[in-house]
């Protein structure tokens, strides 16, 4: 057999890496300039879910569908929730019905 292996002392040794560049983990100052995209809520938002077609659990089927359904339905009115709050909801098309319904009721009968 063989005697214990040496490191050579100019050897790296292999489990440390570089640092690499230190980043702001929130950004910087270009992107805080930039406003953030407005959201706009979904209209079904179990599209997904159904086009993955029914899960793979025999005998509860209809079950889970409807539990997975629930779910994401849930997490839409909670997105929509936190986006609204944010004043980052995309409300125009809710303003042009205000407006058509102020437009009737201004209108005498």
């Amino acid at each position: 057999m063989s005697g214990p292996r040496r490191r050579r002392t100019g050897e790296r040794p292999r489990g440390r890496r570089r640092a690499g560049p230190q980043r702001d983990f929130w950004g910087n100052e270009a992107t805080e300039s930039d406003e953030p995209p407005l959201v706009v809520p979904a209209t079904d938002p179990t599209v997904m879910l159904h086009s993955l077609s029914s899960p793979p659990l025999p005998g509860r089927e209809t079950v889970a569908v409807h539990y997975f359904a629930a779910v994401a339905e849930k997490a839409a009115s909670l997105a929509f929730a936190l986006a609204a709050a944010s004043d980052l909801l995309d409300d125009e098309e809710d303003a042009d019905d205000e407006d058509e319904d102020d437009d009737l009721l201004a209108e005498p009968a």
